[in-house]
């Protein structure tokens, strides 16, 4: 956590604190034809158990695909063939330096990893075209698997199209 102070034009002294983050991954894992792992979790801040794609923090001097690598097998307990980068999100600029890179991952095979010891997570592999369609109508309501789910399909629609 940082404080950071600047002055407006007008003269203003503002004061902001800045969540400092080492960045996250986020990981659709698709099996073909149309089948993405998608988690059931817990989440203490909602205190309930919410749909979500598979992520995680990264570690500070951590290359990013590695730590999409570790976080896919200790969430899903599947290694990826092949990951394809979905681009970048800001989850909340107004108060944290967090970004996470979002990861299409295919090619699947298990190979587990042990879970964090604060995970009870539930694998639940659901339809692409079905979560496209909670994404729009408000039943997914996890802000980083909305806009993975979303890229996902214009990439695989983009894909077959070309």
């Amino acid at each position: 956590m940082r404080v950071d102070k600047w002055t407006l034009d007008n003269g203003r002294c503002l004061e902001k604190g800045i969540i400092e983050h080492p960045g996250a991954v986020v990981l659709i894992p698709f099996q073909p034809p149309d089948t993405i792992l998608m988690l059931r979790q817990y989440r203490t801040a909602f205190e309930q158990e919410i749909l979500e794609l598979p992520a995680g923090t990264r570690h500070w001097d951590e290359a990013w695909l590695h730590c999409a690598q570790r976080e896919l097998r200790e969430e899903t307990g599947h290694r990826a063939e092949s990951f394809t980068s979905l681009g970048e999100i800001w989850p909340a600029p107004g108060v944290s330096t967090e970004r996470m890179c979002l990861y299409l991952a295919t090619g699947l095979t298990p190979d587990p990893l042990p879970q964090d010891v604060d995970e009870q997570i539930t694998l639940t592999p659901m339809p692409l075209t079905k979560l496209v369609t909670m994404a729009q109508d408000g039943r997914l309501q996890d802000a980083k698997s909305i806009v993975g789910i979303l890229r996902t399909a214009v990439y695989l629609q983009n894909a077959t199209t070309t």
